[in-house]
């Protein structure tokens, strides 16, 4: 199906989102009650300092995200992996609330900004008509990790310190991720692309559009406030796991357990995505993403019982991984890839945004007394609202021809 450096740049950018999950709220949540234990915080406090940090690393990923379109993606890659295993070294040593937030704005930045960016924006500007299944591979590297994490920190937690285990996950970024960079894109620079059959697709008479204009385009916001939904709410639930578990009374390692059930759906999600956007494309697939994620609320609203955990994430998983390779394939297919490390610098700056605005509300909806049942409605309503906004306007997200 690839050819030899078309499954090299996928690897590549596996590896990458793979390696993104140390700074996803998924795994950062993991370590929330160690933390708040070792600093005496409350949840809105943690929330509080988890948000403003988030804030500001979308913020600087805005102006350093788009510095790969001028930059050779190898060397690229380099900068991203020291200073992600710089940030891992930094997050064991925490002892303080200023450490705690410089902590976690390095990983923010470092991890969920500046690897997924580097992995999408590579796979997206090499690809062109099998985009949607290659994206689709790329991100299967975030999902194996949301499988595999959270039950093995639970067990590594119970034999050493999460200090140690920071320490230890800087050390392997170290050491691996170069090495791999180099064998799978020390070849590749701006201009490769997948080379196809045929000239049936002509991605190259699209109009290349640039960040100014976007920004320009009302439907941007639009389709920007449906593809925020899925981080905001879904890294509330995540660095709050711990206040879902004790509010539902379930068990210590159900949210832990049923990660596998969110996985699981997640990569079913991806493998068949990545097959229907290159047949009708990411514009058409937009409106069926966050139905899951809404339904999911509902779960949450009514239902107690520990199954519901599986259920409740499973649902998220299918949103998760529709979001994930339409996140990514819409942009360029609507704007073009010529720009597209800009334009996605921008995009993903809003995800991380959108992951502070949910660690910051559902941390003060918390301490302002709101159970998790009246979270998810408030959730829904944003969900529905974005959901009826993108029906008025799904049938005009089509490419300008030049």
């Amino acid at each position: 199906m690839f050819k030899n450096l078309s499954l090299k740049v996928i690897v590549f950018g596996f590896i990458f989102t793979f390696f993104s999950s140390f700074g996803q709220s998924f795994f950062l949540g993991i370590f929330n009650t160690s933390i708040r234990e070792t600093l005496s915080i409350t949840h809105g406090q943690f929330g509080s300092i988890y948000a403003s940090a988030t804030l500001l690393s979308s913020l600087l990923l805005i102006w350093v995200g788009k510095k790969i379109d001028d930059v050779n993606i190898f060397r690229f890659a380099i900068y991203v992996i020291l200073l992600l295993s710089f940030s891992c070294f930094f997050f064991s040593k925490i002892s303080s609330v200023a450490f705690l937030f410089l902590a976690i704005f390095l990983m923010r930045f470092s991890g969920q900004g500046m690897m997924s960016h580097t992995a999408t924006t590579t796979v997206s500007r090499y690809f062109t008509k099998s985009r949607g299944r290659a994206l689709s591979i790329c991100w299967f590297g975030l999902s194996s990790a949301e499988f595999i994490m959270p039950v093995l920190m639970v067990f590594l937690l119970s034999i050493t310190t999460w200090q140690n285990i920071w320490t230890i996950i800087a050390i392997i970024i170290l050491f691996f991720l170069p090495i791999a960079s180099f064998f799978l894109v020390k070849k590749v620079n701006l201009d490769t692309r997948e080379k196809t059959d045929g000239d049936e697709f002509k991605e190259e008479n699209i109009k290349q559009w640039k960040r100014i204009e976007v920004l320009k385009d009302y439907k941007f916001y639009i389709v920007s406030m449906n593809m925020l939904a899925m981080p905001w709410i879904a890294t509330g639930v995540f660095v709050y796991q711990s206040f879902i578990t004790s509010s539902k009374n379930w068990g210590p390692f159900v949210i832990a357990q049923s990660f596998m059930s969110y996985s699981f759906f997640s990569v079913l999600t991806l493998l068949i995505s990545g097959f229907l956007i290159d047949k009708f494309t990411s514009r058409k697939l937009l409106i069926f993403m966050n139905i899951p994620l809404f339904l999911s609320t509902f779960v949450i609203i009514y239902f107690d019982a520990t199954v519901s955990a599986f259920v409740f994430l499973g649902l998220i998983g299918i949103s998760n991984g529709l979001a994930n390779v339409l996140g990514s394939s819409t942009w360029a297919e609507v704007y073009g890839v010529k720009h597209i490390g800009s334009i996605k610098a921008l995009t993903t700056a809003l995800m991380v945004f959108a992951t502070a605005f949910g660690t910051a509300l559902f941390g003060f909806l918390i301490d302002s007394g709101f159970s998790i049942e009246k979270i998810a409605i408030v959730s829904a309503l944003y969900i529905l609202t974005s959901f009826v906004l993108l029906l008025f306007v799904r049938k005009n997200l089509n490419p300008i021809y030049i």
